[in-house]
């Protein structure tokens, strides 16, 4: 599993970025960083698409959820069960959110292991990781726009980063899930798995990413940050264009 990692995702990334930092004028890593990370967000965009397709369905079967909740409230083990045939029969997984965030973890390690290997280097890159079309850069610049230097933490992109993943994931949530619980007893407030799961991540992502940020080299986090953005971005595109079709 290691040599399929490195040879089919880590060393990849390393010649891409490589090559980047070698065509782009000033030499700026960071900006690397930020193209790397545009062109891994267009890859992802098929995946991206059917997550939000899947929350939309998740959105639209809420009332039944919520209907055979109340149905069978006292009965716990029968709930699960009826709620997981529920899912089947509109093909639909309310785990499906996991799968763009496993994938863009695992670039994240890719990415992360690409720096500290060229920070512990002394800012070099490795020839024997470089395709025979790279050219060696010999000494690599460590600073994006001649401020931040990439190799060690930097809180305030690390807290952009922050503040980005809360507002992507919270727009990612469908709207019945982020409105408040209107006044109902309380044996009947029971939120699905679909909703606590989000819910959660609306919190944890967030301090999650600020926690890295803080702790890892600021390319990490500026990685991080461009990918949110681009997200968000994303999102906002699509929701218009779907409102536009309305």
């Amino acid at each position: 599993m290691g040599a399929l990692f490195h040879t089919f995702i880590y060393q990849p990334l390393y010649n891409i970025l490589i090559f980047l930092y070698n065509i782009i004028p000033g030499a700026d890593f960071g900006i690397a960083i930020i193209i790397i990370t545009i062109f891994l967000r267009f890859l992802l965009m098929p995946i991206y698409k059917k997550q939000i397709e899947s929350q939309k369905k998740l959105q639209e079967l809420q009332p039944k959820i919520k209907e055979l909740q109340k149905k069978t409230k006292n009965d716990k083990e029968k709930q699960a069960r009826e709620l997981m045939e529920l899912y089947k029969t509109h093909k639909t997984n309310p785990f499906s959110g996991c799968l763009p965030l496993i994938i863009q973890l695992i670039f994240l390690i890719a990415i992360y292991r690409i720096l500290i290997n060229i920070s512990d280097a002394g800012l070099k890159a490795n020839p024997m990781e470089l395709y025979s079309f790279v050219k060696d850069p010999i000494n690599i610049n460590r600073y994006f726009i001649f401020l931040v230097d990439l190799t060690k933490p930097n809180i305030i992109i690390a807290l952009l980063a922050a503040i980005a993943q809360f507002f992507q994931t919270k727009m990612m949530m469908p709207a019945l899930i982020l409105k408040d619980k209107k006044a109902a007893p309380q044996d009947e407030q029971q939120p699905d798995i679909a909703q606590i799961m989000n819910k959660q991540m609306l919190f944890l992502g967030p301090i999650l990413t600020l926690i890295i940020g803080v702790k890892f080299a600021a390319g990490l986090s500026l990685y991080w940050l461009s990918s949110t953005v681009f997200m968000l971005i994303q999102q906002i595109y699509l929701k218009k264009k779907e409102n536009s079709l309305k």
